[in-house]
């Protein structure tokens, strides 16, 4: 378990603080001044608390996510991530929303996002990409860290869109989250988030077009999204709820394991 307190992980990375506060105050006023912040923030108030108690399944995108029977799914909130949609084609299944907001992943999925009917979360990257509608929320994202439990005003992208779901999740008031498909590990290897070109075929996630053809990708950063994890896990346990891993195998052992049955047969 990684100690989000301690003074390594702090540090990571230096930065001149003077210049880090002054890069939040202006990003932040920057957002505040567009009439499409006021807008949003009003549609994701309207989110806030509205699945007080329930339970929820964050669908990531390993290769596990394959393993999963969706008809398990039917009667419970699902959070699809990034390119969830090429999931679409081999399963009648679709989730009750969609997150992404790494500004690539949008900009190659924009023409899907800007056909569906799904509710979805974006970030504010999305703007001019994806058409303004009812069913889009822009959110804007803070380089401070910290886990927002209203996401209304500002998100922490926590290096992995994971993050992101989970504090959308507390932000709808979900008292039992669980991840599906989370293997927590990449075929592909190299340093932390840098920019690549994909290959002919994705091996690292569900689907082998995922990250295929020649795309730009950025790779994975498994210390900071353990970091990340960690922060979220202790939010839901200062508030009495719980995170759990329903993956199937993979790499992840910050939070606690138990399968998908169970978790949706337990408790409420």
């Amino acid at each position: 378990m990684i100690d989000v307190d301690d003074p390594l992980v702090k540090s990571r990375p230096a930065l001149n603080p003077y210049r880090h506060g002054v890069g939040i105050i202006l990003n932040r006023l920057k957002w505040d001044l567009r009439p499409e912040s006021w807008a949003s923030r009003l549609k994701l108030s309207k989110w806030k608390d509205i699945h007080a108690g329930k339970k929820a399944i964050i669908l990531c995108n390993g290769p596990s996510l394959l393993k999963v029977d969706f008809s398990l799914l039917e009667n419970t909130f699902t959070f699809g991530l990034n390119k969830i949609n090429l999931l679409f084609e081999k399963s009648e299944f679709r989730p009750s929303c969609i997150v992404a907001v790494n500004p690539l992943v949008i900009d190659q999925n924009a023409d899907f996002y800007n056909s569906t009917a799904i509710p979805l979360f974006l970030d504010k990257h999305a703007l001019g990409k994806v058409a303004s509608r009812e069913s889009v929320n822009y959110l804007h994202s803070t380089s401070q860290s910290g886990f927002a439990r209203d996401c209304s005003w500002s998100i922490n992208q926590g290096h992995t869109v994971t993050y992101v779901a989970m504090q959308l999740a507390f932000h709808m008031g979900f008292k039992e989250v669980a991840l599906v498909g989370c293997d927590h590990n990449f075929a592909v290897k190299g340093p932390a988030n840098k920019t690549v070109v994909s290959g002919e075929r994705d091996e690292s996630h569900f689907d082998p077009r995922y990250f295929a053809g020649g795309v730009q990708w950025q790779l994975p950063d498994l210390f900071e999204s353990e970091v990340a994890y960690t922060r979220a896990n202790n939010m839901y346990e200062a508030f009495g709820r719980r995170l759990v891993n329903a993956t199937e195998g993979g790499k992840l052992d910050i939070f606690e394991r138990v399968s998908l049955a169970d978790f949706l047969c337990g408790g409420n």
